[in-house]
């Protein structure tokens, strides 16, 4: 399978390699620049985003599925449609209550997802 390289124009979902980020959950980098990344992660349900920060401003969209989330020691269950702001530094992590996807737009890009 190619892999997806910065700058790309056009990226078909088939050709974003699905990549285990943590146990239960599938990370799949779809586009980026040196300023921006959007990145598709799969979870099944239970599946664990651990509490962590980054360098990074980070918004997550869920495109399907429900997620307990905690933002800077604030918790919320979140539904498809829904939407999050982490600022870089904030501290946040999930729990997939049912199986579902998160679209996570990052900037600057994640080198450490490539």
């Amino acid at each position: 399978m190619p892999k997806i390289q910065k700058n790309q124009r056009w990226i078909a979902h088939a050709d974003a390699e699905a990549v285990a980020a943590a146990p239960g959950v599938t990370r799949r980098v779809l586009a980026y620049t040196d300023a921006l990344m959007c990145v598709e992660n799969h979870f099944q349900t239970g599946a664990v985003g651990s509490l962590h920060s980054h360098p990074h401003t980070q918004i997550t969209y869920v495109a399907s599925g429900v997620f307990r989330f905690t933002i800077e020691g604030e918790e919320r269950t979140v539904h498809k449609g829904d939407a999050m702001l982490k600022l870089d530094g904030v501290e946040h992590g999930c729990v997939c209550v049912e199986e579902g996807v998160l679209l996570d737009i990052f900037n600057p890009m994640r080198v450490d997802f490539v």
